[in-house]
């Protein structure tokens, strides 16, 4: 009988023998890392989790600026509605003006209408243009117009300013806030690429974690994004539609005055 020996296998060499084991070593270790959201910011390189909380930051402070925002313009779009409903229901101007005055209203048409009425009240005697075919008696001066149309400008300025108060901060965080979460990416995008070099290992596993982590910067800076964008052109569109309300309602005023005013002449 004749014993046959089994040939040695050949074509296998240490060093591969070396990487399949670094590749198991790898994917088992890969296996240990967290790749949660929460694992995901924790274990981020440093640079990538300042990236990170200067992104939830900004989402705070966007969401902060939003809930303020649409509780001031509602309730300013609110108090509009109700008060040139009033005003055009109203029997006199004087009678509305002691009302107004009594409730304290602050919103902006009350403001601007308030305005208007006290430099009307002030400019009741002032020097008169003398005319040689009607009395003077209780006429409105051009001098009295244009500063009730002046005042009525500075407030509208004023209020237009303090209802567009934060939307500036909007449009910024709609605007930095993917770039800044690029800039996350970037750098862990680089890191796995620096890993992939150290370790000499193409596997996925050892990419995976650092690729998750780059493609979740981008993800915040989108959350904060998106939100802060719908609602500046929101919001930048209700303030607009306001401002015309006001310009209206300024010319409408003292063409309502002027009416009165030659009403009253004999």
């Amino acid at each position: 009988m004749t014993q046959q020996i089994a040939a040695p296998v050949t074509g296998v060499s240490g060093a591969d023998v070396a990487g399949t084991v670094d590749g198991v070593t790898a994917i088992g270790g890969a296996a240990g890392v967290d790749i949660s959201l929460i694992g995901l910011f924790l274990n981020a390189a440093p640079l990538v989790m300042i990236i990170m909380l200067v992104l939830v930051a900004m989402s705070v402070a966007c969401w902060a600026v939003i809930i303020e925002k649409f509780s001031s313009i509602r309730s300013a779009v609110d108090k509009t509605n109700q008060f040139e409903n009033e005003f055009w229901s109203s029997d006199s101007l004087d009678k509305f003006y002691e009302k107004l005055k009594k409730r304290k209203a602050r919103h902006p048409m009350a403001v601007i209408f308030s305005s208007a009425m006290d430099e009307w009240l002030k400019g009741k005697q002032p020097e008169r243009i003398v005319r040689s075919d009607r009395p003077t008696s209780g006429e409105l001066t051009i001098s009295t117009k244009e500063r009730i149309g002046q005042m009525m400008m500075v407030s509208i300025n004023r209020e237009i300013e303090r209802l567009e108060r934060g939307l500036g901060f909007l449009a910024t965080c709609g605007s930095s806030a993917p770039f800044i979460g690029l800039l996350g990416t970037c750098i862990g995008i680089i890191n796995s690429f620096t890993a992939i070099a150290s370790s000499q290992n193409t596997s996925l596993a050892v990419v995976a974690p650092g690729i998750a982590e780059a493609l979740f910067a981008t993800a915040i800076g989108l959350a904060v994004a998106i939100p802060a964008v719908i609602a500046y052109n929101k919001f930048n569109g209700e303030v607009n539609r306001l401002a015309g309300k006001f310009d209206d309602f300024a010319t409408e005023f003292q063409a309502l005055l002027s009416r009165q005013t030659d009403g009253r002449v004999v």
